[in-house]
């Protein structure tokens, strides 16, 4: 995977509408599953039933329950919402808010989306365009008030744009934010993005020509964020009311954080991939344009549904059939206008992490169909692979293409299961088989970085020095091991891997930060 009275009286009358209407759907008894049609239950004994099973190299493939693979993951609770032809045809909840608790997750419990709160926050934005109060490809700077992005030499000649920061090709950098600690305080927006304190991130400022290149920016969806405010003088959870969630019905859903203790109290808990909860139950996001969506899977479908019924041109709740067109025409490479987009398919969507809540919309404009899935730990994605295959198997969806046979997914249950000498060995063999560039320095990497995140540290250790040893030249790489040595105590090893990173790429800025915490120059 970072005022005035007026101001905040608008802050607690939008508090105060969003508890009366998510609590006003709340008063039956809560649900751990709902069914459009009673046929559909042999269907969801079936997807559940189905899952792939976990196959080794060199052993026979295992079948293993849903609950199973939660545990496997530490996955305490997942929630499903499943469409087909624009409409909500299932939901279910599995497992417990709250690790080690007993209260279960039902259909209405809320999630953390992280950034699927990026695609929510372009139909917003597309709305209010349509509505005269911005364009597309004018530069961001006339129509922000309280901040401006800083000019420099990648800006003399291409600006950024709406576009270009809703497409992820506006040269500016962050890639994603943490969050804040409950008892942490707070930056406000402006000093998110000019990297002051409180805000434990880097500014935000443009690196790269807009328009040149496309790269992943939360830091570009928290200029958006300001923008409408700057524009439209309201707090953002309210605009996002207005523009999306009201109009679509969206009764289980709200941009506000932190939450009021009224919703607070429908959530699901935070969870580490180590199985451990995120103190505090979770991570508060201001950067909400990019990170701050709660709600349910079903009320995500219904987002989906919107946007395919708005491009076939039979529903403009929200956009007209013409924005809707654009938003899933290829702007990008991999985007749309917010939403990512799978080459040569009818397929869009977008995941989230954030910490200790994933989650993933996974949707079809032709056929209307799809399916989200929100889970209250970090290994959620793991998981979401497999149930989504299991549920296109079941309809029937020919565009979806699970990647369960990838390389990560074998090494990742190796590790699991096995251990990382077991890992390393079969990644010997598999490279003898493919040598670089045919694998990777990325796969070993991530699994390194997952056993770091399991707790698992001498693992991870033994993984990354490999990695080091088999790709020599890559800077990330000795980037990621200056960090385990960070994690392990071992500060001059960690000192020597992230000056070796910096001479291999002089732009590692994050090399760079680390050394300064470490009390050394570069």
């Amino acid at each position: 995977m970072r005022q005035m009275l007026p101001r905040v009286t608008l802050v607690a009358l939008a508090s105060c509408v969003g508890i009366a209407v998510l609590t006003a759907a709340d008063t039956r008894k809560p649900a751990t599953e709902w069914l459009a049609r009673p046929s559909e239950a042999a269907r969801v004994a079936r997807v559940e039933a189905n899952l792939a099973p976990a196959t080794l190299p060199g052993e026979e493939p295992v079948h293993l329950s849903l609950q199973r693979w939660m545990e496997l993951y530490k996955i305490p609770g997942l929630s499903v919402a499943v469409f087909e032809k624009n409409e909500l045809i299932w939901a279910k909840a599995y497992g417990v808010k709250q690790a080690g608790g007993s209260e279960p997750v039902t259909i209405d419990t809320l999630f953390q989306a992280a950034s699927i709160s990026k695609p929510v926050t372009a139909l917003a934005a597309l709305r209010y365009a349509e509505q005269g109060k911005w364009t597309l490809d004018a530069n961001i700077n006339e129509k922000l008030l309280s901040w401006k992005v800083p000019d420099n030499e990648f800006t003399k000649e291409q600006k950024v744009t709406l576009r270009r920061l809703l497409s992820h090709t506006s040269g500016l950098t962050v890639h994603g934010f943490p969050g804040y600690a409950v008892n942490e305080p707070r930056p406000s927006v402006q000093q998110i993005l000019n990297g002051e304190k409180p805000a434990n991130t880097a500014p935000v400022r443009v690196d790269l020509v807009p328009g040149s290149e496309t790269r992943y920016s939360g830091g570009g969806l928290t200029v958006v964020q300001l923008m409408m405010e700057d524009q439209l003088k309201k707090p953002f959870p309210r605009l996002l009311k207005e523009a999306v969630l009201a109009p679509l019905g969206l009764k289980h859903s709200t941009f506000e954080q932190p939450l009021p203790p009224a919703l607070a109290a429908m959530t699901a808990s935070a969870t580490r991939a180590s199985g451990e909860s995120i103190e505090g139950r979770w991570h508060i996001y201001p950067e909400m344009a990019a990170a701050g969506l709660w709600t349910t899977p079903s009320d995500l479908a219904r987002i989906a549904i919107e946007v395919s019924k708005a491009r076939a041109g039979t529903s403009k709740r929200v956009v007209s059939q013409a924005m809707a067109k654009q938003m899933l025409t290829k702007q990008s490479e991999g985007f749309g206008l917010g939403f990512q987009l799978e080459e040569g398919s009818d397929r869009f969507g977008h995941g989230g992490m954030n910490e200790g809540f994933t989650s993933t919309l996974i949707a079809f404009a032709d056929s209307g169909s799809g399916v989200a899935i929100m889970a209250n730990g970090d290994n959620g994605p793991l998981l979401f692979e497999r149930l989504a295959a299991s549920i296109a198997a079941e309809y029937g969806w020919k565009s979806f293409n699970h990647r369960l046979r990838s390389p990560l997914m074998t090494a990742d249950l190796l590790a699991r299961l096995k251990g990382a000498e077991a890992v390393l060995a079969w990644f010997k063999a598999m490279r003898s088989e493919a040598p670089a560039p045919g694998v990777p320095p990325q796969l070993l990497n991530q699994v390194g970085y997952g056993l770091l995140l399991a707790g698992k540290l001498s693992d991870a250790v033994k993984v990354l020095e490999a990695n080091a040893q088999f790709y020599p030249e890559d800077a990330n790489v000795y980037d990621s091991l200056g960090e385990v040595y960070f994690k392990a105590g071992r500060k001059e090893e960690a000192i020597a891997n992230y000056k070796k990173s910096l001479e291999l790429d002089p732009r590692n800025t994050n090399a760079v930060e680390m050394l300064e915490k470490l009390g050394v120059s570069r």
